[in-house]
């Protein structure tokens, strides 16, 4: 027979097996669609305020129509008879979806996917700094390490080793580090709203009402956009695979592994990103683009082992969408 008993892999090991592909997965589409939206932005002029109106708003109404659907939270809307879960939404929406995602796709749109990628993820080492800010404490060693590997990161990444000179747009820093600070905003704010409610509501409430925000500003319904194939191809992949699927394959992959090994694993958003803008867009990165990466990269690893507090804020970071 082709399938022997013999060859097939201890139910153990073929669980690990499966959350490792689904988290790996969840993580490069995340990776591939930010540069899908670069393709969007530098070659079709679509405005990165108008895509993220259309992406809260078609992801968030696809993550509650699926959550309602699945069973696991049959009425959405309880959420909003809570009054203090209402309140927390609201400010998840407006401050922390908005400054996560609107500010990455304005650092996209200046720059290029992977840089604004790798800032993006120095929000770990932000939220390490507002930890022993507001605890008033000195950091361990952990955490002066996980710090200075940010730093390190960021300029090699913004210098390529030449502290007299940027190597990246202004415009592109500004918004990268901006959206590192929304991101930490996005990563902390909703813990107690994500153990109440679970990730698919709190995340689909938290982009409808970003999105209905953004609408005030960029209206979906106005745009100069020429709706080619390609554009909507790509408008549907950022969508439907690089927010909607790329959130569903991250989460499962929680009831087959440790927090920590999905922070860890989660680290090939930035790989892939990198990897993705050298050989589809041809994004010129150099040996000091690499080992920044690899010192923002670390930065996860670093923290995965740190005291229990850091690794909620890591997996409550890897839980929520891009």
């Amino acid at each position: 027979m082709a399938f022997q008993k013999s060859k097939q892999l201890p139910a153990s090991s073929a669980a690990h097996l499966t959350g490792v592909v689904l988290v790996l997965s969840g993580a490069i589409l995340w990776g591939v669609s930010g540069n899908v939206a670069q393709y969007l932005f530098h070659q079709f002029a679509v405005d990165p305020g108008w895509m993220t109106s259309v992406r809260m708003l078609s992801a968030g109404a696809l993550l509650l129509l699926a959550s309602g659907a699945a069973g696991r939270n049959p009425d959405i809307f309880r959420i909003w008879a809570d009054r203090s879960s209402r309140n927390g939404l609201l400010i998840f929406g407006m401050f922390g979806m908005i400054g996560a995602q609107y500010t990455y796709f304005e650092a996209v749109a200046a720059g290029n996917a992977a840089t604004a990628t790798l800032l993006q993820y120095l929000n770990p080492a932000l939220i390490i700094i507002y930890l022993l800010i507001r605890g008033r404490r000195r950091p361990s060693g952990k955490e002066l390490s996980a710090i200075l590997l940010a730093l390190a990161g960021v300029f090699l990444i913004v210098t390529k080793g030449h502290p007299d000179q940027l190597s990246i747009a202004p415009a592109a820093l500004f918004w990268g580090i901006l959206s590192a600070f929304g991101g930490a905003i996005y990563s902390m704010q909703p813990a107690g709203l994500l153990k109440k409610w679970g990730a698919a509501v709190v995340v689909g409430w938290g982009m409808m009402i970003g999105g209905a925000i953004m609408c005030f500003f960029y209206p979906p319904w106005i745009t100069g956009v020429r709706f080619t194939v390609p554009v909507l191809f790509c408008l549907l992949f950022v969508i439907l695979f690089g927010t909607f699927a790329a959130f569903y394959l991250y989460v499962a992959s929680l009831k087959f592994l440790q927090p920590i090994e999905t922070s860890l694993l989660g680290c090939a958003e930035p790989l892939s990103s990198a990897i993705v803008s050298v050989l589809w867009l041809r994004v010129p990165f150099t040996g000091f683009d690499w080992l920044g990466t690899a010192c923002i990269i670390s930065v996860v690893a670093v923290l995965s082992w740190s005291p229990r507090r850091h690794r909620e804020f890591m997996t409550q970071d890897r839980n929520n969408s891009r």
